[in-house]
Formats: C-alpha cells, structure tokens, sequence
C-alpha cells in the first residue's frame, strides 16, 4: 500500500525573533538577534542577566486575564502560536471531522514558572496558598490538552517530552499519525517557558549557558572556538499537518511536504550527548532512508547548533559520520545563533525557518562565528545568509537524556518527486 503524503499547510510562531512568521523569519534570515538583556523580571541575583526573550506578547490582552492566570506561560504561548497556525491553514473543525484531527505538543519542562511560584507561596504562606490548579497548569501536557479544547480536536491527543528533541519528536510522530490513517491532519509542535530565574540559575551551575553578560547579542555563537554555552530562551511554534489528499481536496496552500522523520537514543549521559555522534548519526540515516533520499539529495541543514563545546563538535562528527564526503557540500547553519536555544520549542521553531527557507531559497546565517573551531570544519554559513535553490532541508534536534531527532522537509511536488 502507497504510503500517505502528508504537507504543512499553516504555521505559527513565537520566538525571541518575532511574533508572527514573517517577522521572526525576516530577522532570523538577517542574522538579527533577539538575544537581550533580560526585561520581563529581575536578573540582579543571578551570574546570567540575558537570554532569549519573548518581546510584546501580553497573555492577559491575548486570553483575557481569568484565562491567563488560569494557565502557565508555556500553555499561553502555545495557545498564541496554534492559533496563528490555524487561521493561516483555514483548517476548519466540524462535528463530521473533530474525531480525525490529531495534537501532537510537547514541551521540555512544561509549567515550570507556576510549579515555582507554587512551591514558594507553599513554603512561605501555607498550604491553602497553592492553586487547586498547580496540578493541570504544571503538566506538559497542558498545552496539547487546552489546544485540543480549544479547537474541539477529538482525535489522537498526547504531549512528548524529550527534552530539546521535544519540537522535532512532536512533528514526527504526529506525521505517523496520518501516514497510518488514524487521522487525516493534526496540530503539531512545541512550547517552552523555561526561561526563569531558577532554570537559569540551575543551567549556570552545570556551566552550560554562556555568562557573556558584556555582549549578549555575540552570547550565542555556534562552531566557534570561543563559544562558551548556549543561551535560554523561550517560545512556541505550531504547525498544521494535513494528508496529501485531504489538502488538495479542500483546495489548501502547501507550504511544504515531509518527507523523513529518524529518531534514536544515545543511552549515554543525562545531558552530554555521545561524544562520537554516533546515535545523532544514526536518526539522520534512518530519516535520510525514511524519505528514500541520498546525502547528495539534502540542500541544507537547520543544525542543533547549540553553542555548546561539547554538541557543536558532536554534532559535526555525526554529520560527517552520516553523510561521508557530501558532509563538506552541504550549507549548515545553526538559527539558535539568533534565537538562543527553545530547548523543547527549538525542533518547532526551527521547522518553521526551515519551512521558510525552502519556500525563501535562502539559507539563514550562524551569527557570531568568527573564529572557527578546527574541530567543526564544516560549512555552517557563517555571518551572512546565503541564497541558494533549496528542495530538500534537514533539521536536527538532540535533547537531554540521549533523545534524538531528525526530519527532512521537501518542496511541494505534485508528482512525488520533490
């Protein structure tokens, strides 16, 4: 039986370079940074005072200021990017469809700022203090379950957590969903609010995250040899999965088809990822095999690129392990030079400029790196944006615990032959 073609046919975005697709795109592709001294709350008892902030977003203009106290900030920004994703589909959901449209969201750390704050006020005022919603506003599945409530999706409906492979796992497993037929679109991505002072606070203290507070804009600098750390950041993106027909039948814009979803685990170490890239290899094969394509056939790669010493230098011996000699054709960038790391947002979030870098023909630059690792001796665009004719990009997503995650995005071709 002919495997089911399935196509992206909405996307939704907010993220420390903007808040609609257009404007998060435009400035991710111009190497503009939204990495900034933090704003929304006070650094001044922290070593790390900047990150990747989310700009202009207000939850109580967005959900009304009853809902908004009623749901964590990782809920409210996934609440925001679904709904852009929704009406740039026009997918519209029926009592003769709720049953077969899927959610698949996820998220790294879920409610983390409601489960803090609940914890202080239980410590500082008592048990009656705590919300008799801690529970339902902490679970990172709060996300997938408010989406599917909002919308009336009474189809398949879970939250994955894997840590920073969460956005890529999400898009991947909910394109199972259709492929097998248990559902004929879905909402699928990811959302993190784990830009708090706590988390930032427990990152610096495994001396993971960059302490450039002199220079947060040059913090993020993926491949270099100075790089020192990846930087927090926050965020959300959705995007609205559709089988083939399905979208063609309600005469639907396709932005672009997914072609390979591989994921595999390094059963290595809590947060180090194996060091030869072994098991990051192994999902960019089986997503190169799952979408019966090449190393030749890839354009370009959207890299995990965290900024990292450790992933960075992992990361380029997986791709040289997995795509040989064609490892030095292919233009690399790492779009977390601009955005920070979304930890369980970042897959999403970087689908999406993928997504805009196939339809654009335009490779996004890794910021910041101006004085190479020779261990990292690859091609990661650096500093300027390229333009190039794109049909097949990749991106990779590794996470804490091992998690590993790679699709494949082609241009939308009638024929099947992206």
């Amino acid at each position: 039986m002919e495997r089911r073609r399935v196509v992206v046919t909405g996307m939704g975005i907010l993220c420390p370079t903007g808040n609609t697709i257009a404007e998060a795109w435009e400035n991710a592709s111009a190497g503009r940074t939204g990495i900034r001294t933090i704003q929304r709350f006070d650094t001044s008892h922290l070593e790390n005072h900047f990150g990747g902030e989310v700009k202009g977003f207000d939850p109580d203009e967005f959900l009304g200021k009853r809902e908004a106290r009623r749901t964590d900030r990782v809920t409210q920004m996934a609440l925001y990017s679904a709904q852009y994703a929704m009406e740039d589909s026009g997918l519209e959901i029926t009592e003769a469809n709720r049953y077969d449209v899927a959610c698949v969201v996820g998220s790294g750390i879920g409610g983390i700022t409601t489960i803090f704050e609940s914890v202080k006020a239980f410590l500082e005022k008592g048990p009656k203090s705590v919300s008799p919603l801690l529970v339902p506003m902490m679970l990172p599945d709060s996300p997938s379950s408010k989406i599917s409530m909002r919308y009336g999706l009474r189809g398949p409906n879970f939250a994955i957590s894997t840590a920073c492979a969460t956005g890529n796992n999400c898009i991947g497993e909910a394109t199972e969903i259709i492929r097998r037929g248990q559902a004929v679109a879905a909402i699928a991505g990811s959302s993190e609010a784990g830009l708090v002072d706590v988390a930032i606070a427990s990152f610096n203290n495994m001396t993971a995250i960059s302490r450039r507070n002199d220079a947060p804009e040059r913090a993020s600098r993926p491949f270099d040899v100075n790089r020192d750390g990846f930087v927090v950041a926050e965020g959300s993106a959705m995007l609205i999965l559709e089988e083939l027909e399905h979208a063609r039948a309600r005469g639907a814009k396709i932005y672009a088809e997914i072609l390979g979803y591989g994921h595999t685990s390094d059963a290595y170490h809590v947060t180090a990822p194996l060091e030869t890239g072994e098991g990051a290899a192994k999902a960019i094969t089986r997503a190169l095999a799952d979408a019966h394509l090449a190393p030749a056939d890839i354009d370009y790669i959207n890299a995990h690129g965290t900024s990292t010493p450790l992933n960075d230098r992992s990361e380029t011996l997986a791709i040289k392990m997995a795509l040989g000699e064609q490892a030095y054709n292919v233009p690399i960038s790492s779009t977390k030079s601009v955005t920070g790391h979304l930890m369980g947002a970042a897959g999403s979030v970087e689908a999406v400029f993928c997504i805009m870098a196939l339809n654009s023909n335009f490779i996004p630059p890794t910021v910041n790196l101006d004085d190479q690792d020779p261990d990292c001796d690859l091609n990661y665009t650096p500093h300027v944006g390229v333009e190039k004719q794109l049909r097949r990009v990749m991106s990779n997503s590794f996470g804490f615990g091992g998690h590993n995650a790679v699709l494949v995005f082609g241009k939308y071709s009638a024929n099947g032959s992206s």
